[in-house]
């Protein structure tokens, strides 16, 4: 499966430590230089049970607060 270059990188700022887990959609811009600034919907898009079918990389903890799904 290909996984999306956002994703690799949250998940990378997670294993570096730069990234608490849950976060969110502000804590991912904080600690990752913007990086949802133009796709803020992308960890709830990308969320384990996301009605539109689309790749499962986080799961929702809390509301607006995501894990990454381990692998």
């Amino acid at each position: 499966m290909r996984k999306s270059k956002i994703s690799i990188t949250i998940r990378e700022a997670v294993e570096n430590k730069r990234l608490p887990q849950p976060f969110s959609v502000t804590d991912v811009n904080r600690n990752c230089n913007g990086l949802l600034d133009r796709s803020p919907s992308f960890l709830s898009k990308h969320a384990k049970g996301n009605p539109g079918n689309y790749t499962p990389y986080f799961v929702s903890v809390a509301r607006g607060k995501y894990k990454i799904i381990e692998q």
